[in-house]
């Protein structure tokens, strides 16, 4: 089992008390202090998840989460002195997969850890990797969206809400349990960022199939509906 918790944050006080926390609950925690240290220790320990600090020197956390995510699939927890909606939504856009405002507690964090990560290994063991309709393949073992068996450019977020619905065809969502089980945490604030997301899906797919289609259901949410 991977114990491996990475602290990203330029304040050694917080990455203490992080450290101390996590040691106490059974994890390896590994401290980087700027945003390049961060990646190197992504690619050379292969963190079980990373807790990344939005305001960092050499390379900020917004690139940092980029970064990550061009690598692969690593749960990401953003903090942030940040607590507005825009900070919030960028991070998720980014592909984190949950955003702590500071101050924080640190019980909240750590509770926060064992959620995402209890998420990620379930998603991983129980759920579909692909799934298939006429035009359209939806890959999340290799992050891959393929329109008309060619590969199409989605970021991380884009392609698991796709994946998502696609995976419980005519099935209706409202806004909050996407929010909560794609982007796997109780979002506190505006739920834009599903109709953003969804606004960019459709400009890929469009007109791509007349069997299938990403369909509003109005005052309720969002389905895959199937014909």
């Amino acid at each position: 089992m991977n114990d491996k918790i990475l602290i990203v944050d330029d304040d050694v006080n917080i990455c203490e008390l992080l450290r101390l926390y996590l040691s106490k609950e059974g994890f390896s925690p590994v401290i980087a202090n700027d945003g390049l240290a961060a990646i190197d220790s992504v690619q050379t320990i292969k963190p079980a998840l990373v807790l990344l600090d939005v305001m960092l020197p050499k390379m900020d956390g917004w690139q940092v989460c980029r970064r990550i995510r061009q690598m692969g699939d690593t749960p990401i927890i953003m903090l942030s002195a940040k607590g507005e909606t825009f900070d919030k939504i960028l991070g998720l856009e980014l592909g984190a997969d949950d955003y702590i405002v500071k101050p924080f507690e640190t019980k909240e964090v750590v509770a926060r850890i064992k959620a995402v990560l209890r998420r990620a290994n379930t998603s991983a063991a129980e759920h579909p990797k692909e799934v298939k309709y006429e035009n359209l393949s939806v890959n999340i073992t290799n992050y891959e969206l393929k329109v008309r068996g060619v590969h199409v450019d989605a970021p991380p977020k884009e392609l698991e809400l796709l994946f998502h619905l696609a995976s419980n065809p005519n099935r209706v969502f409202t806004r909050d349990q996407l929010l909560d089980e794609v982007w796997g945490f109780d979002y506190y604030g505006d739920s834009r960022t599903v109709d953003v997301h969804i606004k960019r899906l459709r400009e890929k797919l469009e007109g791509v199939s007349d069997k299938w289609e990403l369909k509003t259901v109005w005052s309720v949410g969002y389905k895959f509906e199937t014909r």
